[in-house]
């Protein structure tokens, strides 16, 4: 709303200057400029060169986070005249081929996740020699600056972590579960290792096979029932915590299920108190930030954060937040 009121407010400004001799010639036209954009609806709103960026994430297939994400980077894109391509492998390796791949492309930016930041140095410094802007995004904030990308785009995952623990001892918990979804996962390390930092009560790491969901219902199933005393399951993406759910009801178990990550069916899970929490890190910010620096640095040599990771999260929702955050999880953009 307030948006809306802004650019009614410039197009009355604009529509007087028509009619007022008082106008300046600079005040028309930043209310004609002001026009112009708002009616781009989505469209590039600037006349610089038409770049090509590529992002590259660890994503697997059917993840909505990394489509929230993607949405972002979309948006800031068409905004910025920019021609956008967007790949994914959840598999190190392959990730890193798309990255070079990228560069064989010469295209003008990179941004890439660093999940697995060993299997991707060499190819983010195949980037860096062939003069090609980096930028990191998500995951590997600690690697970003030693890699030599411009900056880091996301959340502090040990931070993030670290702010879950409070919670939980804020809620009375004393015991709970991790559930790792994806083996070699920095960020997902952090996390959990985050959590036991500041939680005052006992924390395991549960490790699962994220392609596998009813895998990961029976696992945590399993767990439940093997230890009511877990009072707690935390997982570290948002289409883990319905499975959670799943399985807390075939254990039989009052645990609570929190999660790392938002979207539509969290956003619902929260209203009803079917999770307790979530923690969102903003992916749809990450994404469209990233573009959006990249085009930055390209046309006017702009960096945020003098090097350091620009942060874009973490916020703990609970069922409070959760109404007013669930027409944005419903279109994409949370």
């Amino acid at each position: 709303m307030a948006r809306f009121r802004t650019w009614a407010g410039i197009a009355l400004a604009g529509a007087l200057c028509v009619s007022l001799a008082g106008c300046s010639s600079t005040g028309g036209k930043r209310a004609e400029d002001a026009r112009k954009a708002a009616a781009a609806q989505g469209r590039a709103a600037v006349n610089t060169p038409r770049w090509t960026f590529a992002m590259i994430t660890h994503s697997g297939d059917g993840d909505t986070f990394w489509d929230i994400v993607q949405s972002g980077a979309e948006q800031a894109a068409r905004k910025d005249n920019i021609n956008f391509l967007y790949s994914h492998d959840d598999e190190a390796q392959q990730q890193a081929q798309l990255v070079d791949a990228a560069v064989d492309k010469k295209v003008d930016g990179i941004i890439v996740t660093l999940a697995k930041p060993d299997a991707m140095k060499a190819a983010v410094a195949r980037a860096e020699k062939a003069g090609i802007p980096v930028i990191t995004v998500n995951s590997g904030s600690a690697e970003s600056k030693a890699f030599g990308a411009l900056a880091h785009i996301g959340q502090d995952e040990t931070v993030a972590g670290e702010a879950v623990g409070e919670e939980l001892n804020e809620r009375g918990r004393k015991k709970a579960v991790c559930v790792l979804h994806e083996q070699g996962n920095v960020g997902h390390e952090q996390r959990c290792a985050g959590v036991k930092k500041t939680f005052g009560g006992q924390v395991e790491n549960l490790y699962v096979n994220g392609t596998n969901m009813p895998d990961v219902q029976s696992a945590i199933s399993a767990k439940l029932q093997a230890d009511p005393d877990v009072d707690t399951v935390v997982t570290l993406g948002a289409p883990y915590a319905d499975t959670a759910v799943k399985a807390k009801q075939d254990a039989g178990s009052k645990a609570e299920v929190d999660t790392f990550d938002l979207n539509a069916k969290v956003a619902a899970e929260l209203r009803d108190d079917t999770l307790g929490f979530a923690v969102d890190q903003q992916p749809y910010l990450q994404g469209y930030e990233a573009v959006d620096l990249l085009w930055l640095y390209r046309y006017n040599a702009n960096m945020l954060g003098g090097g350091k990771p620009v942060l874009t999260g973490p916020q703990i929702i609970t069922k409070d937040q959760a109404a007013k955050l669930q027409e944005y999880t419903e279109r994409g953009t949370r």
